[in-house]
């Protein structure tokens, strides 16, 4: 199977076989509908690129996850939305069917709709975890449905089971689809862990993760198209994501909205997310046990 040029990590081939990886990086470099900072679609190869740079041993959870074999596919490239969506959900339908965990890396966040689609297909009891500034919650935005302010409204129409955490912003009119109970604003819980448990409860027992870049406060995170003030720290949102795994399965997720500028410490950030993700996923349930289980 055809492989990026940049493997995540910058692994060997025999780390970064398909056969033998139980973990699938895909890079979806794309940007038609962003509304602030454009740059987006530069995020995956700046996050592969960073990734070159972590230190393979992870102290949190003593664990070398590389060893069990991450493979880099190509990229999905798509001139509009529609066919973005089409093409990310045959992609990941793909890896899931050969029981991958599939890591998406945007690209707006417009880049996550066909892979959710595909989950929810794929798992009866999908719940998804969403990270963000945003409430990504508009029905349309600028004329298209799958606008990056869309995100949500769509992953509706696949699962009701979401939660969201770090909300900073949103529209008036994105209010009534809004569960005030599944929605945690970053002003309710910056002071305190308590909440986490919370979110924990309200997650089924197998989870997708969409994590915006914003969600962090953009002090660490400077480096998004729609940067908002006040977002979590990175100690915040490890310790929701590790509790997470403890107690869930977590069978994919995806970071997106990374806009490159001439800053190098949130490119490597958003490299590091990713791999103590798959550590502490690795060391709690294991990369390789996604399995089929269809509607």
């Amino acid at each position: 199977m055809p492989q990026h040029p940049l493997a995540f990590c910058g692994l060997p081939n025999s780390k970064a076989d398909y056969g033998r990886a139980p973990t699938v990086i895909l890079p979806v470099p794309f940007d038609k509908t962003s509304t602030w900072q454009k740059g987006a679609d530069k995020g995956p190869a700046a996050i592969l690129e960073a990734s070159a740079n972590i230190e393979f041993y992870d102290i949190e959870t003593d664990s070398e996850v590389f060893k069990k074999g991450i493979y880099t596919a190509n990229p999905i490239h798509a001139a509009s939305p529609s066919v973005l969506i089409k093409k990310t959900d045959s992609e990941a339908s793909r890896y899931l069917k050969d029981g991958k965990l599939v890591v998406t890396l945007g690209g707006e966040h417009s880049v996550s709709i066909g892979v959710i689609r595909a989950y929810a297909r794929r798992y009866r009891d999908l719940s998804v975890l969403h990270l963000d500034a945003h409430a990504d919650s508009r029905d349309s935005y600028e004329g298209s449905p799958y606008n990056h302010a869309c995100v949500i409204a769509r992953v509706r129409e696949c699962t009701k089971n979401i939660v969201s955490v770090g909300i900073r912003s949103m529209d008036a009119s994105e209010r009534p689809a809004i569960d005030s109970k599944r929605m945690f604003f970053a002003h309710e819980i910056y002071d305190s862990d308590k909440w986490i448990e919370s979110v924990v409860l309200l997650l089924t027992g197998t989870v997708y993760i969409t994590i915006d870049l914003d969600v962090f406060d953009p002090g660490i995170m400077p480096s998004t198209g729609t940067p908002e003030p006040g977002g979590l720290g990175w100690y915040q949102v490890m310790k929701l994501l590790s509790s997470v795994s403890r107690a869930k399965r977590i069978v994919g997720f995806d970071v997106v909205e990374l806009c490159p500028s001439n800053l190098r410490a949130p490119d490597f950030l958003a490299a590091k997310l990713i791999y103590t993700l798959l550590s502490h996923i690795d060391v709690n349930k294991g990369v390789g046990r996604c399995r089929r289980e269809n509607r």
